[in-house]
């Protein structure tokens, strides 16, 4: 059993204070919160006020927030939902832009959509997975309706210049609508179809500013249990004006774009989990996670020979130390290290079990033989210098065996 827990970046325990938040509504305020009886308001008091806490952290108003299952759920709604409006309001040839390095939760609605018609541009990324923001506006088309950049990439932990691309989206959208509004109103035709943009942020919540207004968003995404609450809940932030339709029926829940019955005490969960991360909060565990990861790196960059270090350190999540160690196979160093009661992860959590190299990776024109040989280290507020420093003594050894074991490494 791992006694050393080193992969944040899939889940994070459940904060004392958020656990605490959510049992009552187990047992004692256990009603729908879609009845009107007393027990059911009850239980809807806790979802406005969890509401509240969300809207609050992001800068937007509660009745912009949709609770769903997690951010894949709100990664599927935001894409494909926008692009289904759009389609209702008459909209054909359509055009989304992504880029190579986004989490499959975004990806691969992208590639469900391409089958029906939609066009998608795939931006390239710089070696260190950081988007090229000439390279974004050149792709930009005059039928492009949506824009979704990843905030933290979950893999090596880059930092997306998302207020950048969203400025650039905003100077469009106000460039097209002064062009349409200096025609004679016989000549205008249809108000110009604005781009939307969104941004996966699940990643991002703990360490960095996610003011909606300040970013200039339009849809965003998260989990808490990235953030030290539950599994098994999100949230989409949908700009109010923004034409998004349901994917699934069966019911009227918030606001008809999300049916089923709500998850009370998790969505309690993530308003409480939510409330702790104020600024000084951010400023306070990021200075403290980035002295912890700067001794992590430097004891395994000076005690294993050949250690390549993929995460960009002046532009990334504090939590995130992305490793490659050419000759020593990914999966090899992770239960190696397991068995030392030390917890990893070869990438995205999501992408476990598959045998292809990390998409991120090759993006970042990393070769598919060496993607194989990493390891990603994401440190959380629980972790202490003692973990890390038997971190440092434990895998040089693991590497140097793994390394033998290879005929093909020199």
């Amino acid at each position: 059993m791992s006694n050393i827990y080193l992969d944040h970046s899939a889940t994070t325990p459940v904060d004392k204070k958020v656990l605490e938040a959510m049992m009552p509504y187990f047992s004692d305020n256990f009603g729908n919160a879609n009845s009107i009886h007393s027990f059911g308001q009850a239980a809807l008091a806790g979802v406005d006020k969890a509401r509240k806490q969300v809207a609050k952290f992001l800068n937007c108003k509660p009745s912009e927030i949709i609770f769903t299952s997690g951010a894949t759920e709100s990664d599927n709604l935001a894409i494909k939902g926008v692009v289904k409006a759009l389609h209702v309001k008459g909209l054909e040839k359509m055009h989304i832009i992504t880029t190579k390095v986004e989490h499959e939760a975004v990806l691969e609605p992208c590639k469900e959509l391409e089958k029906e018609g939609i066009e998608v541009t795939y931006l390239p990324v710089k070696k260190n997975a950081e988007v090229d923001l000439a390279v974004f506006e050149k792709a930009i088309k005059d039928n492009t309706v949506l824009v979704s950049v990843i905030y933290v990439n979950s893999e090596v932990g880059i930092i997306e210049p998302i207020r950048e691309v969203a400025k650039i989206i905003k100077k469009i959208n106000e460039k097209k609508l002064r062009e349409w509004e200096k025609r004679r109103p016989q000549e205008r035709g249809a108000k110009p179809q604005p781009i939307y943009f969104h941004t996966d942020a699940t990643q991002a919540v703990n360490f960095l500013s996610c003011d909606v207004q300040w970013n200039f968003i339009d849809l965003l995404s998260l989990s808490a249990h990235k953030i030290y609450g539950p599994k098994g809940v999100g949230a989409l932030y949908v700009r109010k004006g923004t034409p998004i339709m349901s994917l699934q029926k069966g019911g009227h829940h918030e606001n008809n774009l999300r049916s089923g019955t709500l998850n009370v005490a998790s969505i309690v969960g993530l308003g409480a989990a939510i409330t702790q991360i104020d600024k000084r909060y951010q400023e306070t565990n990021n200075a403290r996670l980035n002295k912890l990861r700067k001794v992590l790196i430097d004891g395994l960059l000076k005690n294993i020979p050949g250690a390549i270090l993929n995460t960009d350190l002046n532009n990334s999540s504090p939590s995130h130390a992305h490793f490659t160690f050419p000759g020593a196979e990914g999966e090899s160093i992770l239960i190696s290290l397991d068995l030392e009661g030390v917890a990893v992860s070869t990438g995205s959590a999501c992408a476990a079990g598959s045998l292809e190299p990390s998409h991120v990776l090759l993006a970042m024109g990393i070769p598919a033989e060496i993607a194989h040989s990493s390891i990603r280290f994401t440190l959380g507020k629980y972790n202490a210098g003692a973990e890390i420093k038997k971190v440092i003594k434990i895998l040089p050894p693991i590497i140097a065996r793994l390394r033998k074991m290879n005929p093909n490494y020199k």
